[in-house]
């Protein structure tokens, strides 16, 4: 390989050294640079960290630390859209736990899984904060209010004619 030659660089590579550009660099953006990474690329992949920690002179142990610590961030890759079944109190006398049990059972996934096509994680939260609406699903940042375990399949629909890119 000549001089002039170069490394053919990944998409995720370029992606990375976009944000690290659009906050300078600067070692105190490091949460924000996590979470733009980890709404672009849908998880934070170790390839991603290594190159912020080189980046920003931070090491990567504390990127982890960071990581692990916010449960915003994912460590492993995401579906194209996230589903937020709410558990709190009032979903939860109103019936989250079937809806649960349906979208699980219709994805084929355990919560805090993903389905097979990437389309979809399926996430339980403590509360969505609107228990007028209970009990309550969000889709990516789409609120669904006193779902009922029949009009899960609907709901998934809407997504059904996209295509998935992971």
């Amino acid at each position: 390989m000549s001089a002039v030659e170069s490394i053919p660089v990944s998409e995720e590579a370029v992606q990375v050294e976009a944000i690290l550009e659009r906050y300078r660099r600067e070692p105190a953006s490091l949460i924000s640079v996590l979470e733009d990474l980890n709404e672009e690329l849908r998880y934070l992949p170790r390839s991603a960290l290594e190159q912020v920690s080189a980046a920003l002179d931070v090491p990567l142990n504390q990127l982890y630390h960071v990581a692990t610590f916010f449960k915003a961030f994912n460590l492993t890759p995401q579906g194209r859209h996230t589903i937020c079944v709410c558990e709190g109190t009032a979903c939860h006398v109103k019936g989250a736990g079937a809806i649960m049990e349906e979208l699980q059972s219709l994805l084929g996934v355990v919560e805090g899984g993903t389905s097979e096509d990437g389309r979809f994680t399926v996430r339980s939260v403590r509360c969505l904060g609107c228990c007028a609406l209970a009990p309550a699903v969000m889709i990516d940042q789409e609120v669904f209010g006193e779902v009922q375990p029949g009009e899960v399949k609907g709901l998934l629909e809407r997504y059904e004619n996209e295509v998935a890119s992971i």
